[in-house]
């Protein structure tokens, strides 16, 4: 940057005295290289560096300014107590100063410290030819990073800018607002006290508080806490006792094939963990919390309930394993205590709550129990194939010969017995869950993003191996039948008709196969044949009791961790009691005590056969969410999803959700239905209750994906009349300042058309559109909030006219955009400055030449609300909490005009000063007057349901039918479904029943349904004379009575006030002036009792009709009357009778 050729003038006396060479001629940087500028001094900037060690400014400046003669150095203490958004001058630092550079340790000198030049190893570097090097990194300087050694209060990327709270990973840093950076330089860049304006909220503070008390927290690598605990979980009884019987029932082929088939599954969904788990940072809840962020809170609490449930379940189903394993030892020795039911339920309970010591004891201990296990387990494994390689003699009877070849072959083949394939594969795949064991403690991970895609496949892979290497050597050195007896020998001349593979080993258990009961021992017959081959048997059976300790052990953190996560989510309020955590580590104790609870109670059941299916079930629908996720959230193709770990495919992903949906039902149908009924049953209260949660979540992306895609696809398609719908533009201000408006205009457009609340803000001087974009996101979730299908698009204008131009010209997106106008009746035309009538008037011509119908609103107490203390209360209660004090509910304290969206004087004031913001208790009891009080009646007339009456349609002029399908639309709503359709229509008196047939025969072309249709056969008879006195009284005061003036005063009144009536105008539309007043007359006789008139909205001839008349004819017709909709189409056809 080269530097300004002027000086300004402000500046001139103090770059005198920062001149580098005001003092001894040392060498320095030239002119351009001591350029000065101007920098905010922000609040406690002294405070801030000098004490703050994350913020501290580093600086190795050696600065000849300030120690020129003229430069006197600014007092430290003073710098925190200078007004905000004052600026200082301040120069770069001359780095060729005499001496050594300073070190980064070093404190700055004490005239520097204040100085917020902050120079760069590369800049310093630049600006001296090369001379010093200062080792200064400016991503260090946490209080607004200085960037390149300029003085700018711009900063450099840094990831503390994009946390979401303080905890867990570092001090959230807030980086410079757009404001602060482009606003002049009059505006306080630190109103709130904050540099974004934006407070904590509560969930952060606690979350900030619990990364200050999260010292000494333990937390585990992926080894510990995840690798372990897999392969703990995945290894379970299924491999020591079920593991030789499904080789026997499957053959080695199929069992190897079952083996695959599990892995394909679980290893498909540990791909989609990891993409998950590394899209971003992940905290507690394992399961849940990939999926709740993913697919949203619906799908992830009802998921995540069912999970942690199934966890709790699970403790019991382990437990009892493990208890019938002692059990059969006690029976073998004969030491039962009581009966082996009795049994199983005592060492259940004892052996629960010594689990639930050591979880509760902490993660510590619970991790290292888990390391004993494991290394207890491993030893067991090598233990058996060590045995398989140690052909004893002695266990040749009972089927263990050692590998053969031929044992291979006749093994290598199904023979099902009294099973099928698919009932074998539903036995072992519970033995191939287990993989989110690790993704359930993310919280606890020290790098889950690292730990668990590592961990989670590297457990599948060995386990899958291992199970692969146990079924290949019990299917390669083990008959299916063998009797035990060591005398079932081969006699040399049966060996030719002996064909088993244990003839070649001199033993003939052919009998067996007559006599099944005989036979306890082999492949098929003997659980326990495993511990048999092995080198020491009891360490098979310690190996067992490690695998159903350590599962046992998995799930009982698991459990409370993902219950806990789900508690604080708050999706299930009643809930919330279980969220506390307690110590360092958060330990979630009410969750232990909960899961105990759970899983003593199925331990005292001790009938688990039936659960075991549908805990089995429960974990494949969360598998299959998972897989589910992956796939949604790549259909979405949002911006946000990009997950480090490379290796998924979203069809992959969708074909493993499948995968999981139909071993489900291979599994066990029943519980697949059950399973799927309990999660569709929690979807369905979940979205009900609507949690007050943004996860940004696919189910989000998708959503505006599909939107914009079906916008564009509209776009490419021409409007047809068939699917005309009223789309309105409806002036409402505020949106809560005229419900009645509001509240009708929804009743004919909800899920039919668009609604847009248009609200022309006018009167600023210097419009603030920050506070336009949060009013507009804060009435938007008013109007969500009221159950509104609308939006809400305010805009700044400098007057009424040219904010309406603005919306009519740019509301709506493709086709989704206004046809219709929808407005207030300007009550008060007569009481304000005419010019707004002008301008009133300009907006229904404009709303024409756009091609727009209009829609105008009259009721007799008036439209306008706002100035009524306490009419609404629009704060959420999200929004109370959050401390927001200035919303506005009340627009002005005197009573706005119906017809204006916001008055230009009125809507200057500040937010602050919004009377309902000033609303206190005692506000709330002031009594209102009668007029508000009727005011506020009639516009909660159209929120309360109609009942028997009438909607009279006054179709007097064919506007394309817009005025007869608005009132069609709104009689097929609840609210006015027992309202009737009466027509109106002009007619001449000797043909009113030829009118009366051919209107019939109309509308029952277009079918639409009607009561009664009256043509008016006196339509065109005069009105009464004093209704024509009191309309020339009307508009007396706004005649431009030309004829009493000379041409060129006249001339220039009318100039100056355009609205005035001239003789000639009032002349010229004589008729059209009586056919109002008559109207006015026919609608007291006959639809004085009419819950709505709908009518024809005369026209004006732009130049030819002046507004003071205008606005009197619509007085006139529509005065003393019930709620009237004065309707206009834009006579282009709305309705046919083509089909």
């Amino acid at each position: 940057m080269s530097a300004p050729s002027v000086t300004p003038p402000a500046a001139a006396a103090e770059g005198e005295l920062l001149r580098p060479d005001a003092g001894d001629n040392m060498p320095g940087p030239t002119h351009s290289q001591s350029r000065f500028q101007v920098d905010l001094v922000a609040e406690a900037a002294a405070a801030v560096e000098d004490k703050s060690p994350s913020s501290e400014a580093s600086t190795t400046v050696p600065s000849s300014d300030m120690a020129t003669p003229g430069a006197v150095p600014e007092d430290p203490g003073t710098s925190g107590e200078e007004a905000k958004g004052r600026f200082r001058v301040v120069n770069f630092a001359d780095p060729s100063e005499a001496g050594s550079p300073v070190s980064p340790d070093t404190a700055p000198a004490e005239g520097v410290r204040n100085g917020d030049t902050v120079m760069s190893e590369t800049s310093l570097h630049s600006s001296t030819g090369g001379q010093h090097h200062y080792h200064y990194d400016t991503h260090t300087n946490t209080y607004y990073l200085r960037t390149f050694g300029h003085n700018t209060i711009d900063a450099v990327p840094n990831i503390d800018f994009y946390r979401q709270t303080a905890a867990p990973l570092g001090e959230k840093l807030i980086r410079p607002t757009l404001s602060e950076l482009h606003d002049e330089l009059d505006k306080e860049p630190f109103e709130d006290g904050f540099a974004n304006g934006d407070e904590l909220t509560p969930a952060e503070e606690a979350a900030a508080k619990e990364a200050l008390d999260s010292k000494g927290v333990v937390k585990f690598g992926w080894i510990k806490g995840v690798l372990v605990r897999c392969m703990l979980n995945i290894w379970g009884v299924m491999l020591f006792i079920r593991m030789s019987w499904i080789v026997g029932e499957a053959g080695i082929a199929l069992s190897c094939l079952i083996v695959a088939m599990a892995t394909v599954v679980t290893t498909i969904t540990g791909l989609s963990t990891s993409a998950i788990a590394t899209n971003g940072f992940v905290r507690g809840g394992g399961a849940y919390y990939l999926i709740s962020r993913s697919l949203g809170p619906e799908f992830g609490g009802s998921i995540g309930l069912i999970f942690a449930f199934a966890n709790a379940v699970a403790v019991a189903m382990y437990v009892v394993g493990f208890a019938e394993t002692v059990v059969e030892l006690l029976a073998g020795a004969d030491a039962l205590m009581t009966d082996e039911l009795n049994d199983i339920r005592i060492i259940g309970t004892i052996t629960v709550i010594l689990l639930l010591g050591i979880s509760v004891a902490g993660m510590e201990w619970e991790a290292k129990a888990q390391i004993f296990l494991l290394f207890v387990l491993i030893t067991a494994i090598i233990n058996y194939f060590i045995g398989t390689f140690i052909p004893v003699k002695s266990k040749e009877s009972v089927g263990f010969f050692g590998y053969d070849g031929s044992i291979m072959w006749e093994n290598m083949g199904p023979n099902f017995r009294g099973e099928t394939f698919f009932s074998v594969f539903a036995i072992f795949f519970p033995a191939a869950t287990g993989i989110l064991a690790g993704a359930n403690i993310s919280g606890d991970l020290a790098d889950p993003q690292l730990a668990i895609p590592k961990g989670t496949l590297l457990a599948i892979l060995i386990t899958g191996i291992v199970y692969l290497g146990v079924a290949v050597s019990t299917g390669s050195c083990i008959v299916r039948d063998a009797s035990g007896n060591m005398n079932d020998t081969v006699s040399s001349q049966f060996m030719a008709n002996c064909t088993d593979a244990s003839c070649k080993f001199g033993f003939d258990f052919s009998a067996c196969k007559s006599d099944k009961d005989g036979c306890r021992y082999g492949l098929q017959n003997d659980f326990q044949v495993m511990s048999m081959v092995s080198g020491f048997g009891p360490i098979i059976t310690a190996g067992i009791f490690s695998a159903t300790l350590s599962s046992a052990l998995a799930s009982l953190v698991s459990a409370p961790k993902v219950f806990q996560a789900l508690c604080k989510d708050n999706i299930y309020p009643s809930l919330t009691l279980f969220a506390k955590g307690y110590g360092k580590n958060n330990e979630p104790l009410r969750g232990y005590i909960l899961t105990f609870v759970i899983a003593l109670a199925f331990i005292l059941i001790a009938e688990l056969n039936i659960i075991a299916p549908i805990i089995s079930n429960f974990f494949l629908a969360s598998y299959a969410l998972i897989n589910f996720s992956v796939f949604h959230a790549s259909l979405a193709n949002s911006p946000g999803w990009r997950p480090s770990f490379k290796y998924y495919n979203m069809w992959v992903s969708l074909a493993g959700a499948v995968l999981c949906c139909v071993v489900m039902f291979v599994i066990n149908w029943w519980a697949a239905l059950f399973t799927n009924v309990i999660v569709l049953g929690l979807y369905i209260y979940v979205s009900y209750k609507k949690p007050d949660v943004n996860w940004g979540s696919s189910t989000q992306a998708l959503t505006y994906h599909q939107a914009l895609t079906h916008t564009l696809h509209l776009s490419g398609v021409e409007d047809h009349i068939k699917n005309f719908r009223p789309q309105c533009l409806v002036m409402t201000g505020y949106p809560n300042s005229r419900p009645a408006l509001l509240d009708l205009v929804h009743s004919f457009t909800k899920n039919v058309g668009l609604m847009i609340c248009g609200h022309v803000r006018t009167g600023y001087r210097r419009p603030n559109f920050k506070d336009l974009a949060t009013e507009q996101s804060r009435y938007q979730r008013w109007l969500l909030k009221n159950e509104t299908k609308a939006f809400y698009t305010p805009v700044f204008a400098d007057d009424m006219r040219q904010g309406s131009q603005f919306l009519l010209q740019a509301a709506g997106l493709g086709r989704l955009r206004p046809n219709t106008l929808v407005m207030g009746f300007k009550n008060d035309w007569r009481d304000g400055d005419m010019m707004n009538v002008e301008m009133y008037m300009s907006i229904i011509h404009d709303a024409f030449d756009f091609q727009y119908g209009a829609v105008i609103l009259r009721l007799k107490e008036g439209l306008d609300v706002s100035h009524i203390h306490g009419q609404d209360d629009l704060l959420s209660s999200q929004e109370k909490s959050s401390g927001l004090k200035d919303v506005i509910v009340s627009i002005d304290t005197s009573k706005d005009s119906d017809g204006d969206s916001s008055k230009p004087s009125s809507k200057a004031t500040s937010l602050q000063n919004s009377p309902a913001t000033q609303k206190d208790k005692k506000s709330m009891t002031v009594p209102l007057n009668v007029c508000d009080q009727r005011l506020l009646e009639a516009s909660q007339q159209f929120q309360k349901k109609q009942g028997k009456g009438t909607v009279d349609v006054w179709w007097l002029f064919d506007d394309g039918g817009l005025t007869l399908l608005i009132p069609y639309l709104l009689t097929n709503k609840k609210r006015w479904k027992d309202c009737k359709i009466r027509v109106f229509i002009g007619g001449k008196i000797n043909r009113i029943d030829h009118d009366r047939r051919a209107m019939a025969t109309l509308l029952s072309k277009f079918r639409i349904d009607f009561s009664d249709i009256t043509v008016l056969g006196d339509i065109n008879t005069k009105p009464k004379k004093e209704h024509v006195a009191a309309f020339e009284e009307l508009i007396e005061p706004y005649r431009l009575k030309e004829d009493d003036m000379e041409q060129e005063a006249a001339e220039h009144l009318k100039n100056s006030e355009p609205w005035r009536i001239t003789d000639n105008e009032l002349e010229l539309y004589r008729a059209k002036t009586n056919r109002q007043i008559r109207l006015n007359e026919l609608l007291k006789e006959h639809s004085s009792t009419a819950n709505l008139i709908v009518i024809s909205l005369p026209l004006a001839r732009k130049g030819a009709v002046s507004s003071a008349l205008y606005m009197a004819w619509l007085e006139v017709l529509s005065k003393e009357l019930p709620p009237i909709l004065l309707v206009r189409g834009n006579h282009q056809s709305v309705l046919t009778f083509y089909s």
